[in-house]
């Protein structure tokens, strides 16, 4: 029991450090992104963050559980406001629902999260533990997202579903005239 509350102790003391430097980082978001995303990118590996290439933008309000249970790809967009969750305590209300709870304590689910190369997760989503996103993703804004979504595919909603792949999504852009396409090289 000593060891487990030493344990904790100790990676709530590295995690002082860790959350101030993203603290002090945050306001470069507002004036360069690119700089913003120099200075991200080493912390999160800091942190333990398994990033397998470089992000293209992780919006400062994007709340991230566990960093060293997350891996990510090449060119990933996270919107604002997005939460990426490693772990699930409602396992302890389940418990206690079903008097099969001895009050030893909260009882959790924790699962990493990957997240593949090109991928775009729109703002308010919430990636729940053990989500896996393939490479070339688009997550709509606000999903649910639970379990494993192939490469190629467009997913909405709560829970998140697949309403297509990208290369149909592209077509009917393609299609419409009306459609502003800007080319913003600020990233």
């Amino acid at each position: 029991m000593r060891r487990r509350a030493f344990r904790r102790f100790k990676r709530i003391l590295w995690r002082i450090p860790l959350r101030t430097a993203l603290l002090c980082i945050r306001p470069t978001a507002y004036f360069s992104h690119r700089v913003y995303m120099r200075l991200l990118v080493p912390q999160l590996r800091i942190a333990g963050m398994m990033l397998t290439g470089t992000p293209r933008y992780i919006s400062p309000s994007v709340f991230i559980d566990d960093f060293d249970k997350i891996s990510m790809g090449d060119r990933v967009v996270i919107s604002s406001h997005v939460s990426l969750l490693t772990h699930d305590y409602s396992l302890t209300t389940m418990m206690i629902a079903a008097s099969e709870h001895d009050n030893g304590g909260d009882v959790a689910i924790v699962r990493p999260i990957a997240i593949g190369n090109n991928v775009f997760i729109g703002r308010g989503s919430i990636i729940m533990p053990g989500a896996v996103l393939g490479d070339n993703v688009i997550v709509g804004a606000g999903s649910v997202v639970r379990g494993s979504f192939q490469s190629g595919a467009v997913i909405i909603g709560n829970p998140a579903q697949v309403v297509g792949t990208i290369s149909e999504q592209y077509e009917r852009f393609r299609q419409k005239d009306a459609v502003d396409v800007r080319k913003d090289t600020a990233w």
